[in-house]
């Protein structure tokens, strides 16, 4: 009696899926211990945008109110308030996550009819970046100004 034991070579579905599963995840944790400054900077850039929005919301509903924007000196203050009368319309004014000074709000005539809020972003490949940069954001290859008018 002969026995013919044919020994096939390969691998099976599920050992793949199971490489390709294992080479995914390292290459993901690879990626980001490559780059977690990138990260950073981005979560404390969309920190900063966030900010600049509530910001200029306050500063909506205080114009709808009162008929013009605060001055500049209303939101030099940062974790002040913005109040006017008995109405708050910001109970702390955001700070720079990193600097922890005030963000640039500039209120344009008198009465402040317009207005601008600048953030210095830390990404300056950021898409939604300044076309040129303005002050206070100065060393354009460090930092990038993202401006905020109104609408």
């Amino acid at each position: 009696m002969k026995i013919n034991l044919k020994l096939e070579h390969g691998f099976t579905l599920i050992e793949l899926l199971v490489v390709i599963s294992v080479i995914g995840v390292l290459a993901g944790v690879v990626l980001f211990a490559v780059n977690p400054q990138g990260q950073i900077r981005r979560a404390s850039d969309a920190q900063r945008k966030s900010d600049l929005r509530q910001i200029q919301s306050a500063l909506e509903m205080y114009r709808a109110d009162v008929g013009s924007y605060p001055d500049t000196s209303q939101l030099s203050a940062c974790g002040g308030s913005l109040v006017n009368g008995t109405t708050t319309y910001l109970s702390k004014i955001p700070c720079d996550p990193l600097t922890h000074n005030a963000y640039s709000y500039t209120g344009i005539g008198s009465p402040a009819t317009t207005y601008q809020i600048i953030a210095c972003l830390q990404d300056t490949t950021d898409p939604q970046k300044d076309s040129s940069n303005v002050s206070p954001c100065v060393g354009g290859t460090t930092n990038w100004s993202y401006t905020v008018k109104n609408p």
